[in-house]
């Protein structure tokens, strides 16, 4: 099964296999979407979503059709309920249907409706946890149906919080050391318009916030200081060439926006949580790859850094550009999240 993020600017597919425990990355891609085809993490424009999953499927030589799609933090209600042991799935099932308007603010003819089990219920033996995650129908169909335009099968539709919380895991052993797993880690996901904030503490379910902000502001600074198209400030932040101002005058201070953010977002966590630090911040998303970035965080906050890459301990198909996979890996977490459902 494919990973597939869609994103506010791009799609990024990857395909992994797994072989004794060991992943290895089969094909990947990241293809840029037309403008305003995704605004805030909804679907607006279908077919030019479609369009561009065709492009990337094409070009990325994959033979998979079926794939994982995620929504947004934002669109999702999640709710952790308890219910009888010895209920089987079905009968779980059946009781949430009758139930779930007690949770949900929507009709429920507009809602998809999952749940997970989580375990037995700290309070009592006789209970399990159920994890409850609730969201418009609609949001779901439309990604669904984009997927369907670019030849391929929605199999699975996830939260982006839980496809990052899964990649973490391979990130989490290149610095957090045996007896260590306790850790509160924040990742910090920023993206082209949008920064998402996931905290994972030993609680299992993440705590997410999503703010509006992002890269895209770096490359509409690029583009009105130097008179560029967006296609060309794009590039430009990607390749270089810019003149001798750019890196003091527009990356520096953006720099110093997202150590802003990133305080920013914390704080709202501590406010709103019983933690008042956490033990280390991964980056995460395409603006994580400005050089320095990590250091910069670090040293602001006090507080250890690293740009995220969940491909190091993985091998390589012949087929994968290594460089292009190690500078886009930050931005790769959720789809990386996604195509690991494979093997659940």
């Amino acid at each position: 099964m494919l990973g597939l993020d869609i994103s506010s600017t791009s799609v990024k597919l990857l395909e992994l296999s797994r072989s004794g425990g060991k992943y290895r990355v089969e094909s990947y891609g990241v293809e840029p979407l037309p403008n305003n085809a995704v605004v805030e993490k909804n679907i607006s424009d279908v077919e030019g979503v479609g369009e561009a999953i065709a492009r990337l499927v094409e070009r990325s030589k994959t033979k998979v059709k079926n794939a994982a799609v995620a929504v947004a933090g934002s669109a999702v209600i999640t709710k952790t309920i308890e219910m009888s042991a010895v209920l089987s799935e079905q009968e779980m099932e059946n009781e949430i249907q009758i139930t779930a308007d007690q949770y949900i603010p929507y009709p429920l003819d507009e809602v998809a409706l999952d749940f997970e089990i989580h375990g037995i219920s700290p309070r009592s033996e006789e209970q399990v946890e159920v994890l409850l995650a609730a969201c418009r129908r609609e949001n779901v169909e439309m990604r669904q149906d984009a997927l369907e335009q670019g030849g391929l099968k929605a199999k699975v539709v996830d939260i982006e919080a839980h496809c990052m919380q899964r990649a973490f895991g391979l990130v989490r052993d290149q610095f957090v050391g045996e007896g260590d797993q306790e850790k509160v880690i924040a990742i910090v996901d920023v993206g082209a318009t949008m920064t998402t904030l996931s905290v994972l503490t030993d609680s299992g379910t993440p705590y997410t916030r999503e703010q509006l902000f992002g890269g895209k502001q770096l490359t509409e600074e690029i583009q009105r200081r130097y008179s560029l198209s967006v296609e060309e400030a794009g590039l430009a932040k990607k390749q270089g060439g810019l003149p001798d101002d750019y890196e003091s005058e527009v990356l520096q201070p953006f720099k110093e926006a997202v150590v802003q953010q990133v305080t920013r977002s914390l704080q709202f966590f501590y406010s709103s949580s019983a933690y008042d630090d956490v033990d280390h911040i991964i980056l995460a998303g395409g603006t994580a790859s400005i050089e320095g970035l990590a250091n910069m965080v670090s040293a602001k906050l006090g507080t250890p850094c690293t740009t995220a890459n969940p491909f190091v301990n993985m091998a390589l198909s012949s087929k994968v550009n290594e460089v292009n996979l190690s500078n886009d890996a930050p931005a790769l977490m959720i789809a990386c999240g996604l195509a690991m459902r494979s093997f659940d």
